[in-house]
């Protein structure tokens, strides 16, 4: 059977879970993931760990913290001043919004922290900081 190299075009069923066992990413009814082995498309541990697989292995890969989405970044963080925020914003802790950076770039950031002065919103990725587990299944090899 033929196995992946770097430079080969995959397709990969698969379910990402977090330490505790919550699933936070899965193919499961959904087309395969498809991406270029060495490419930078996926996560750096995940991507390490195709190359010599031939369709129909599976595994599971455990894909330490800064191999996945970085450590959790402080400076990441920001309080803004509550009166900066329109009053129509929901401001619920975890609420994923869209700012817009100084220099033009839109960011997505988590409601991290409320209080009656200030907001601290989280620029750090969701997955940053966490170890991941993937459990993996290659369906599909193009040359």
């Amino acid at each position: 059977m033929t196995q992946v190299k770097s430079g080969d075009t995959v397709k990969v069923h698969y379910k990402g879970t977090l330490a505790d066992g919550t699933t936070f990413d899965s193919s499961e009814g959904r087309d395969p993931l498809e991406f270029q082995v060495g490419s930078g498309q996926i996560i750096p541990g995940l991507d390490k760990a195709i190359p010599g697989m031939e369709v129909g292995d599976k595994k599971t890969v455990e894909v330490p913290a800064d191999e996945a989405y970085g450590p959790l970044d402080p400076a990441a963080k920001q309080a803004v001043p509550r009166a900066d925020i329109p009053d129509d914003i929901p401001l619920d802790i975890g609420t994923q919004l869209q700012v817009q950076t100084p220099q033009g770039q839109t960011l997505q950031v988590m409601v991290a922290e409320v209080t009656e002065e200030q907001v601290t919103l989280d620029a750090n990725h969701p997955l940053a900081g966490k170890d991941l587990t993937f459990d993996v299944e290659l369906v599909g090899i193009d040359k």
